[in-house]
């Protein structure tokens, strides 16, 4: 079954093109070097299942036709749903409040059209006029990475699988559940993989979910095995919640041939939405405290406010000495991070500094400029010093500092960031 999530309004249905005869309409093709963007995030009320039968003058006049009965039986649906009698509306007033007609299935003939079809009404129009409050309480957000395996090989969003485009296609408006869903482009395919839905270390999982704009994890898994080429295809569907990947339910489905996979995977997205939703309202998609970060993102802006100055015990190298106060200095760090492992070595090496009590990667740019955060118990014309002894040339503007590897690095007794400080 194909299914096309048709954003034209209906006033504009005369210009779309008309398949052949019994054809199905096919969605506009992606490129294939690119990501699958999600259909349909939005809030809209969807009724499904409209089965329509008209005729016309001709094939593109029963298809506008049949479009308008699909909107005045999915209101009546909508409105006995909500808990309404039912009733009519003006097709005037259903064009403003229908923001899209789904095809799940349509057979165009001269002048005839059969289909089943969907509905999608605006939540905040259709919600005025059946007294129903457009607000509704959501998770907080949460990243998705669907993980498919196939012939024993897992993929994430390293490429186009079959299960991302299922999820692409799920309409998630009316769940429960926040869903940030991935494009597959730019970065994703290099953070989200399988191998980092198995990897619990929240401060990487924190830089992570930053990047998405979401406070934790749900992976979705199915494992296909097929029983011969074109025959049935077994599908294992796990939902899997937290960077511990926690199982939160599991269930198996089955079809008979091999061009009814988008049904399964269909099939598998609504199971496993159910089952997130459930397990929030039980309170089992609570968040991870591990991922909240300890300080807010970003520095506040200084202000010229008188302050205590306290004196501070510096040794003989200019670093803190022992009975030196233990108060702590915010210092913003741009570094340039052409790879992950770049990240993880300049955190490392800014750790091993004499002085500093912690490293925390706050803005994260893969083949760019990331940006950390360190507290520093000196001076921050100290930590100037200390990094351009070893080795980092460095540009500093008040509290923030531009750091890059200068070209005396790793020659003589300059040692490279991934190296410990002789002090």
């Amino acid at each position: 079954m194909t299914i096309r999530r048709l954003s034209t309004p209906l006033k504009f249905a005369a210009a779309l093109a008309l398949t052949a005869t019994g054809g199905l309409v096919l969605a506009q093709v992606d490129d294939p070097d690119q990501g699958v963007a999600p259909a349909d995030s939005s809030g809209s009320y969807e009724v499904s299942g409209i089965q329509v039968d008209v005729t016309g003058k001709s094939a593109e006049a029963a298809r506008y036709a049949g479009w308008r009965i699909a909107q005045r039986k999915g209101w009546d649906m909508l409105s006995r749903r909500m808990g309404s009698s039912g009733g009519t509306l003006p097709d005037g007033t259903l064009d403003a409040m229908v923001s899209g007609i789904v095809v799940e299935n349509e057979q165009i003939g001269p002048n005839r059209y059969v289909a089943k079809l969907g509905v999608l009404f605006s939540r905040a129009r259709a919600g005025s006029i059946l007294g129903v409050s457009a607000e509704a309480s959501r998770s907080s957000p949460m990243l998705v990475i669907p993980i498919e395996v196939s012939g024993g090989v897992a993929t994430g969003l390293e490429q186009k699988t079959s299960w991302q485009e299922a999820w692409s296609r799920y309409r998630t408006g009316n769940s429960l559940v926040d869903y940030v869903r991935p494009t597959g482009t730019g970065a994703d395919a290099l953070l989200l993989n399988l191998g980092q839905t198995e990897r619990p270390g929240r401060g990487w999982w924190r830089v992570v979910l930053d990047q998405y704009g979401a406070t934790d994890v749900l992976v979705p898994k199915v494992t296909l095995r097929r029983e011969w080429p074109g025959g049935p295809i077994i599908g294992v569907f796990e939902a899997r919640h937290g960077p511990d990947n926690r199982i939160v339910t599991q269930f198996t489905l089955r079809v008979d041939r091999a061009d009814a996979l988008p049904v399964l995977l269909d099939a598998g997205v609504k199971r496993i939405d159910d089952a997130y939703q459930t397990a929030l309202r039980g309170g089992g998609l609570s968040g991870d405290s591990g991922l909240a970060y300890v300080a807010p993102v970003g520095m506040p802006t200084p202000t010229a406010t008188p302050t205590e100055v306290v004196p501070i015990d510096l040794g003989i190298d200019g670093l803190p000495g022992p009975n030196a106060a233990k108060t702590s200095v915010a210092i913003t760090i741009q570094a340039d991070t052409p790879n992950a492992g770049s990240v993880t070595a300049t955190e490392s090496a800014l750790q091993a500094i004499p002085g500093v009590r912690s490293a925390i990667t706050t803005s994260l740019a893969i083949g760019g400029i990331s940006v950390l955060r360190i507290a520093y118990d000196a001076d921050p014309a100290v930590l100037r010093a200390a990094l351009e002894a070893r080795g980092w040339s460095v540009n500093a503007s008040g509290s923030t500092f531009r750091i890059r590897r200068s070209s005396a690095a790793g020659q003589g007794s300059q040692p490279t960031p991934t190296d410990s400080p002789t002090g």
